[in-house]
């Protein structure tokens, strides 16, 4: 059986033979391939996201944005050792398993029920507030930067993994001379939370996940 993390391929029960181990992430694994519907780039993509965030903003709500079947916004609470404040994973349009999965991981983890509510709205639908955590693993295009306006408004801490970046709408600052397009407008982005008022981080997740890989996060300063 393949293990490749970058396979668009649906997990199925047969693929728990694949994660067999005790650790967090196999568990989540086998939850899900209980669903039978997630894609096996969404469990790790989700995986490395939350992990990462997690490991930099302790506490607050969760809120993830654009959040495909929502399995970042349930591995940020299952990560938080604090107890945290649960999370709400919010997208435009939910697929239609993703209560299929958050079925699968709260039978699996008991301590998530009634801990991430599933809503399917726009990025302004949701109220911020300076305690929320919010992240986007992979929001299309601009909506990276609805994300960032939105958590910049509030004064919220903020992890976005930006995807599918349109060179011709979105702000390059003069540096697609110098740099890759889509580096260029990431680069942007980066210095739009700095001159927000914001500490800015930067890392990647492994490119054999996806090459969309770069994650920006942002923590408002004192």
């Amino acid at each position: 059986m393949s293990h490749d993390p970058h396979s668009r391929k649906r997990l199925h029960k047969p693929s728990k033979v694949a994660f067999t181990g005790e650790h967090l992430f196999d568990r989540v694994a086998r939850a899900v391939c209980d669903a039978e519907c997630l894609p096996r780039k969404e469990l790790y993509e989700s995986w490395e996201v939350a992990r990462r965030a997690r490991r930099r903003f302790k506490g607050g709500r969760v809120v993830d944005l654009a959040c495909g079947h929502g399995v970042v916004a349930h591995l940020m609470v299952l990560l938080d050792k604090g107890g945290g404040s649960g999370a709400v994973a919010v997208d435009r349009k939910l697929p239609p398993c993703a209560f299929a999965v958050q079925a699968s991981l709260v039978e699996a983890f008991p301590q998530l029920a009634n801990r991430v509510e599933l809503l399917q709205g726009d990025v302004e639908d949701v109220t911020l507030t300076a305690d929320d955590v919010v992240v986007a693993a992979h929001a299309c295009g601009g909506l990276t930067d609805r994300v960032l306006a939105a958590a910049i408004a509030a004064r919220a801490r903020v992890a976005v993994l930006p995807c599918c970046h349109s060179f011709g709408k979105q702000d390059q600052g003069g540096l697609a001379g110098w740099l890759e397009p889509s580096l260029a407008i990431d680069v942007v982005r980066a210095a739009r939370l700095r001159d927000a008022g914001y500490d800015v981080h930067t890392q990647t997740i492994p490119d054999t996940i996806t090459p969309k890989n770069r994650l920006l996060f942002g923590r408002p300063r004192s």
